[in-house]
Formats: structure tokens, sequence, C-alpha cells
């Protein structure tokens, strides 16, 4: 398939404010895509008209209304945020993009596709026998000016750049590392979950990897923001009590929710400010053990000014 010929979108299921969803949805645009499928988890009046007005972008709010009409929820709202999203990511792989993109990409507000190339020609290149193709993620330095990422660690690495706390941190990363998957339109089985598609029981089919491509994650902004999500992460996120360790519990893996959990009943508020300190906070100690474990990236995303160029007339 041609570059000119190939349309991607992105589908994303969001409970944010109007900055973030704005920012998100402009750099995508300024990305190349063709379109976008927002679903808002909670109404947000103040994106909703910047949103609806844009020709490339389709929002819709999933109200009580929304979901009484959805029978793969039976009418319902789930409760659980995960299936909200893979529920909604299906919907519009089957119901929106189909005919309209040829390929689609699930991902969350606080992830920013980024590429040296253009990613229609990148994507025009996978053979056709390729029918999802993963992104791998970066994660974001907490608190600078946003443009220092960590990538993907090995074990050694991982103990270099983050000491005691690295042997625990799966790839050296806080949230996830499996990256999200584009998918090819027009498999009619599929279904999307958070980092994975099925098509009946076969998990990514036909997955081929985007070596050239990054998902840069903001899993924390800052010490502030990543202490007031943190008890959610504990219970309902990607802290949660049943994720395995990372390493085998005979060779003294923890979970992070053990780790995380222990550090705040043996320290309080300190322990868990002391490990955000030594695994993400950014600043020239942990920029420079990134630096000679050769985990620092630089991605300068400009996120405000594309924001401002896409959606000129919000605040």
């Amino acid at each position: 398939m041609a570059q000119q010929q190939v349309k991607w979108g992105i589908v994303s299921t969001i409970k944010a404010g109007a900055e973030d969803i704005l920012r998100f949805a402009a750099h995508h645009l300024e990305m190349g895509a063709h379109r976008l499928y927002l679903y808002l988890d909670a109404p947000c009046p103040d994106a909703f008209g910047h949103l609806k007005a844009h020709p490339k972008i389709r929002v819709i709010t999933c109200d009580d209304t929304y979901w009484g009409k959805q029978g793969r929820t039976k009418g319902r709202r789930p409760a659980k945020h995960q299936v909200r999203q893979s529920a909604n990511a299906t919907r519009a792989y089957h119901r929106q993009a189909a005919g309209d993109v040829d390929w689609l990409l699930h991902c969350d507000v606080d992830e920013f596709l980024w590429s040296p190339d253009p990613v229609a020609a990148t994507l025009a290149e996978l053979p056709q026998e390729a029918l999802c193709a993963r992104v791998r993620p970066l994660e974001a330095l907490a608190g600078g000016d946003g443009s220092a990422f960590k990538t993907l660690a090995d074990e050694t690495a991982s103990a270099a750049a983050y000491g005691p706390f690295g042997a625990d941190l799966r790839g050296g990363f806080l949230s996830h590392t499996q990256g999200k998957l584009f998918v090819r339109c027009g498999q009619p089985r599929l279904e999307f979950r958070i980092h994975n598609a099925f098509v009946d029981d076969s998990p990514n089919p036909g997955q081929a990897e985007l070596d050239q491509m990054e998902l840069c994650h903001f899993h924390a902004q800052n010490w502030d923001s990543w202490l007031a999500h943190y008890q959610y992460r504990l219970r309902k996120g990607s802290y949660r009590a049943e994720l395995k360790p990372t390493r085998a519990r005979q060779a003294g893996g923890i979970t992070m929710h053990e780790l995380l959990s222990t550090l705040e009943r043996e320290e309080g508020t300190a322990g868990l400010r002391r490990f955000f300190e030594a695994v993400c906070a950014d600043g020239p100690a942990l920029r420079e053990r990134l630096d000679a474990a050769g985990l620092l990236r630089i991605r300068q995303l400009g996120l405000g000014a594309t924001r401002q160029k896409h959606f000129p007339s919000s605040p």
C-alpha cells in the first residue's frame, strides 16, 4: 500500500482536564493522524466544543445514555476502567474506523506517539501478513521540562540506574513495558484489550515490531501528581496487588504493590518520596545515571505549541 494511501487513527478513552485532552489530540493530529476517536469517560465541556468542531475528530461522551445502548456491556457502565477502554476501542474499530482508516492505535491520554519518519510511511512498509504492530514505550522523567525519558532496561542497566530499587522495577519502569498496538482494520472478529488484540482466541495475530517508533508515556507529571494518583494505582491501576513480580519469588522478587506498600508502612510518605526521587524525578543525578547506562532519551515534543496551533481558540 503506498504511503499516500495509508490512513491511520487513534482511539482513546479519556478522563482528564481540557488542556490534557487538547494537548493529546493536537499532538497526534500533528503526527499525521487521519482520525481521532475520543471517548470521554467523564464530561469535559471545556474540551468538547473544540473537539467536536474539528473535522478529523469524532468525540463521544460516555454517559449513562451511551452505556445504555451498548449491548456488548449489557447496557451497563463497566466498573473497571480497563473494561470500558477495551469496549470503546473495539466499538470504534468495528463501527467507526472500518472504511475510514487502515490502521488504528489504541492508547491513553498520557501517551504520545513519536517517530522520526512519517507514521503512514512506516505502516505502509509492513507486510500484508502483519495484522498488528507494536509500539514500545518510553517513560517520562517527572517534574522537569517534559523532554527527558528513559527507555527499557535490562537487569544490569536497571541496577546501575536505580540502585536497590532496580531489581523490582520491570524494565526500570513504574508503568507498563508492553507498549500499545496498531491494528490493521478489517478483521471482523477482533477485540481490543489494553495492550493486546485478539481474533477469536489468538492474541496479536501477525504482530510486527515498530522499532523506529516510540510511545512517550507521561506516567508521572511531578511528585504531587504521582502521590495524588498513588492510592488509586495501588488499588486498581498499574501497582495493583494481582500483578506479578519482575523476578521469580524464589529469587526474592516482590511486586510493585508490595514494594510501595512496605515503603509506606515503614517510612511513610518520606519512603515513597525516596523511591520517587531515585527512579523517576527529573534532575541531574538521575539523568547522569540514565545516560551512563545508555537509557536516557531526549524527545522535544513541543506539546504546548502544538496545542495552540491546532486549537488556537482554546484557553
